[in-house]
């Protein structure tokens, strides 16, 4: 029945090339859709008779350019892909409508790949069904349009949003992890045919790791799936009971997850590998949550992250939040056993700034609210079938190819950072946290232009001998190694938090400013955009992820100097990713603390001591009011070592500890971290 109507939907979409019935003003954008639409009927066939899996590597570089063509460089700026152009066209409107309708139908390459033919005939319906309402009327009146958008959304809400809670927790019938464990790497042509966009990072990378020995593969793979196991063991979670992992990494690395795959295996766990969202019913804005390639236009993704404004109402929400509970109940068994995400990520690539857009569609106030109710609401609901105090993570990154000339140095590097001994770290950092459990708070002085003057209110001890405020990381769930953290008081943290440019969640900030009363966010800035009001809403919007305030969820103090000579070695400071960087000095995260849904589960440190400062002021509201507790994000900043004055100390009987003094680490017991300082300036 599904191939017989898309058959029909096909046969539809031909005949509108050589149509006129729509005005002349559409009659490009129609035919435009058309003809993409019938290009990816082609590579359907090709896929489906084997035709496409014999081409030449030139042969799928041609395919790949001309299936992502439209919104590569200099081509967005014409494309109806581009809000801009859209509108320039067709008015606010319709401009952001059809802009809208072109994205979310550009949706449909990897569902070729898949083999979805239900998903490519469900957008080729939905296109058909629009293009007739331009043929009934030169410009039909636009909320009937829109309408047709709507229910697009909400009555196939079950079909896309279903099937991607279940790719998450059912490991039958996977995709990727089939290309994974059956393709030859050294045949780079296996890029192509996970229907994503293939760029010369992933390319260059999978040939970098082909002509990387065997056992410097297995150290890779060893160390992302052991931090994962010890993740489970130092918070006394029961990884026994788990059956599925989650696998998030980018094309490319695939030679390092076929390895964690088998690792992962030994410790019964199956992967569960999904692709990053592609609609606007599975898509968080601009964010890629899943397995990706590389990223045709940031801008062009940028310029859509806010596209649900054009459906959100309370009834659409309402509409997922059922779907999501009614999937999750059908398959709360596979859900119950999921152990949650191991994520390889990837930096080095050019620093991206967005261009705010005026035609961008943005949410007003009132889907503001909506959308923060929605997150809250569905963590919840996913807490309830897959519980924060069951599962747990792991994180690593290593560098694409277009981090620079140096780049197979700058990997082995890396690699190198990622390894280090978690036993020497362990002992140190253990020196710095005797120190800070002294104190009733931690004063952070900024130096050489940085004006930070914050003090961090910390937790008190009932009993010393036992418990601790910080926590020791030695390389499990957050790789490489290097930092101690806490989740601070709120009540008393108070000053200015400023660093002169910082990537957070992949976005730049210039000259970033964010004030803290009693732990909460009280005002923010940067120096990105012109006007005061473009700044503050990119803060609020991508930080703040549209929450009034958040309160601030983690002090750390970075350790990792190594990874910081490094990134001066080679010039990379500012493309190091956060999970580096937050190493490489003091850090900050705004939003829930490090231990969000799991505040009840004991931690303890290699010492035997229990880390007791898991809650905040905020979190312990989940006991009469989950809502008010969470806030679905953990944003780190942090303060290059060279930026920094002082860290001190300070003592209920006024004691001062020094830590840091002008970047070098001073307390007794810490010299050995200065070394790579040392030599770094030799």
């Amino acid at each position: 029945m599904t191939e017989m109507r898309y058959e029909l939907a096909i046969e539809r979409i031909e005949n509108i090339k050589g149509e006129n019935t729509v005005s002349e003003k559409y009659r490009d954008y129609f035919r435009t859709l058309a003809d993409f639409a019938l290009l990816v009927d082609k590579l359907k066939e090709k896929i489906e008779n084997g035709e496409y899996y014999k081409f030449s590597i030139e042969e799928l570089e041609c395919w790949n350019t001309h299936l992502y063509d439209d919104v590569l460089g200099e081509h967005y700026k014409t494309s109806y892909a581009n809000p801009a152009f859209a509108t320039e066209k067709f008015g606010i409107e319709y401009g952001r409508l059809l802009s809208f309708l072109y994205t979310e139908l550009r949706g449909v390459i990897p569902y070729a790949f898949e083999k979805k033919t239900e998903y490519l005939d469900i957008l080729f319906e939905l296109f058909i069904e629009v293009y007739n309402q331009f043929e009934e009327e030169n410009e039909p009146e636009y909320e009937h349009v829109r309408q047709t958008i709507y229910w697009y959304a909400s009555d196939y809400c079950d079909v896309f949003l279903a099937d991607r809670i279940k790719e998450q927790i059912d490991p039958e019938d996977n995709f990727a992890a089939d290309l994974i464990m059956n393709s030859d790497f050294n045949d780079v042509r296996y890029l192509y045919y996970y229907g994503e966009y293939v760029s010369e990072n992933e390319k260059r990378t999978a040939m970098h790791l082909n002509e990387l020995p065997l056992e410097t593969i297995q150290k890779m793979a060893d160390v992302y799936t052991e931090g994962y196991r010890i993740g489970f063991v130092n918070t006394g979670k029961n990884l026994s009971k788990k059956a599925t992992v989650n696998i998030r990494y980018t094309l490319g690395f695939e030679r390092v997850i076929r390895i964690a795959i088998e690792n992962f295996r030994k410790m019964g766990l199956k992967p569960t590998i999904y692709r990053a969202g592609v609609s606007v019913l599975t898509k968080r804005q601009h964010l890629k949550i899943g397995y990706y390639g590389g990223i045709a236009n940031k801008q062009y993704e940028y310029d859509h992250k806010d596209d649900q404004a054009l459906i959100l109402d309370r009834q659409f929400m309402e509409r997922k939040l059922e779907v999501m509970r009614t999937t999750y109940e059908q398959y709360k068994d596979l859900a119950r056993r999921h152990a949650g995400p191991a994520c390889m990520e990837t930096f080095g690539e050019e620093p991206f700034t967005p261009v705010s857009k005026s035609e961008a569609v943005k949410l007003n106030d009132k889907q503001k609210e909506i959308s923060l109710e929605y997150d809250s609401k569905s963590s919840q609901i996913v807490n309830s079938y897959i519980p924060g105090d069951e599962r747990s993570f792991t994180i690593v990154a290593y560098p694409v190819p277009e981090i620079g000339d140096q780049y197979e140095e700058i990997f082995d590097e890396i690699i190198k950072i990622n390894t280090l001994d978690a036993k020497v770290y362990e002992k140190v950092q253990q020196t710095i946290i005797d120190a800070l459990d002294q104190g009733t708070s931690v004063h952070i002085l900024g130096n050489n232009g940085n004006h930070t003057d914050l003090r961090v209110q910390l937790y008190k001890l009932k009993d010393p001998k036992k418990e601790t405020i910080f926590e020791n990381c030695v390389a499990d769930v957050n790789i490489p190694v290097g930092e101690v953290f806490t989740s601070p008081v709120l009540e008393g943290t108070n000053g200015v938090l400023h660093v002169s440019q910082v990537y957070l969640n992949e976005l730049l900030y210039k000259d970033l400013e964010v004030t803290f009363s009693n732990g909460m966010v009280a005002d923010y800035s940067c120096k990105n955009f012109e006007h005061e009001l473009e700044n503050k809403e990119y803060f609020l919007d991508n930080v703040l992820y549209r929450h009034p305030t958040l309160p601030l969820g983690e002090f750390a103090i970075g350790t990792n100097t190594t990874a910081y000579v490094a990134a001066k070695k080679y010039n990379i400071a500012d493309k190091m990713p956060i999970l580096i960087a937050e190493k490489m000095g003091p850090h900050f995260a705004v939003g829930d603390t490090c231990y969000s849904w799991a505040e009840d589960i004991k931690v303890y440190n290699p010492n035997g001591k229990e880390i007791v400062a898991r809650d905040n002021s905020v979190s312990i509201q989940r006991k009469e009011d989950v809502s008010a507790a969470y806030f679905h994000c953990h944003t780190d900043i942090t303060i290059p070592y060279e930026e920094l004055k002082s860290i001190t100390v300070e003592c209920a009987d006024g004691k001062e500890i020094e830590i840091i003094r002008d970047g070098i680490f001073v307390l007794p017991g810490t010299e050995i971290l200065n070394e790579p300082l040392k030599n770094s300036n030799k």
